[in-house]
């Protein structure tokens, strides 16, 4: 028999989510795990979010109004107003499967200073047709050891909702950064994978990420979207070399911040050159930056930098 003693919290922030809610919180009531709080902070939306989510209105189930402060801003209050012993992170675009909590929450209970991760991939309109794309991280880690794989081209996802939290772990690392926008989760997560015994992988649970979406932060940039990054991989750099200060974690920084400069360059062009010293600085491995065939052609023709800003003028990039 399940044991449900515990309570979880599924967080949820909404902006404008009116299309996509209702399938989202449908996806939390599925759960077979059925001892859940749901909180539902609203982040001023103007499309009538708050009306869907009001249709769902039960006991288990509260909804939060809030002034424009921000996706991280929304997530900390979440957190301040729910009373779980776990935590589900989850966007209001996104999905889980049925048994995602109970499958993740079983293992917790015996490390309950570990955190629980599960596959996830990418879909566009039915979740049924989701692709799921194993990497180096889809397996019981130790914290630096998840961190390395995950950064092992320079980049790496920290998919929010395919990870469930025990409470104690978020404490000890802290709550999100409301300064950040962009690449706030990589910056949160970092620091909660630090903060725990290691990582433990759940393979018989699925987080559904939606993709595609206009609009969406992650697809915005901005001059305050480019510092944001800018700062949450100095900061991810910073705190996990605070815990091992390795060739291996050098190597991994200077991979993220060479992807950072090439995809800055020429956006912010004092940011990208300020990533790239502070690459040669770390570690004296060096990428190309990615492209299309026209794209590497006039790289090795003119350099990448030159590539990039044809890739600006053209409206690629």
């Amino acid at each position: 028999m399940l044991d449900e003693s515990s309570l979880v919290s599924v967080l949820i922030p909404v902006k404008n989510s009116a299309q996509w809610i209702e399938f989202t919180i449908q996806s939390v009531f599925n759960q077979t795990y059925k001892n859940i709080e749901i909180i539902i902070v609203d982040d001023d939306s103007t499309d009538g979010t708050a009306e869907i989510v009001n249709r769902f209105a039960c006991p288990t189930l509260r909804l939060i109004r809030s002034t424009g402060k921000g996706a991280a801003a929304a997530r900390n209050c979440a957190f301040a107003a729910s009373s779980g012993s776990y935590v589900q992170f989850l966007d209001a675009d996104d999905l889980i499967s049925p048994d995602k909590i109970s499958t993740q929450i079983n293992r917790l209970r015996a490390a309950p200073d570990a955190i629980a991760m599960c596959p996830w991939g990418r879909f566009a309109n039915s979740p049924k047709l989701v692709k799921l794309c194993p990497t180096g991280t889809w397996q019981d880690l130790s914290p630096v050891d998840w961190l390395v794989e995950n950064w092992a081209q320079g980049a790496g996802m920290f998919c929010t909702h395919m990870w469930l939290l025990p409470r104690a772990v978020i404490l000890k690392a802290g709550l999100w950064r409301e300064d950040l926008s962009l690449n706030d989760d990589g910056e949160f997560f970092t620091r909660i994978v630090l903060a725990s015994s290691g990582v433990l992988f759940c393979p018989d649970a699925t987080a559904y990420y939606r993709s595609g979406n206009t609009g969406t932060l992650s697809g915005l940039r901005s001059a305050d979207g480019w510092r944001s990054g800018f700062e949450a991989i100095r900061s991810c750099i910073e705190v996990t070399r605070k815990v091992e200060d390795s060739e291996r974690v050098r190597r991994c920084g200077s991979l993220l911040w060479q992807v950072y400069a090439h995809s800055a360059y020429p956006h912010q062009r004092s940011l990208a050159n300020e990533a790239l010293q502070k690459a040669q600085e770390l570690h004296d491995i060096q990428i190309e930056p990615d492209g299309g065939k026209v794209f590497h052609l006039a790289s090795a023709m003119l350099g990448w930098k030159a590539a990039r800003v044809l890739q600006k003028w053209s409206g690629r990039a």
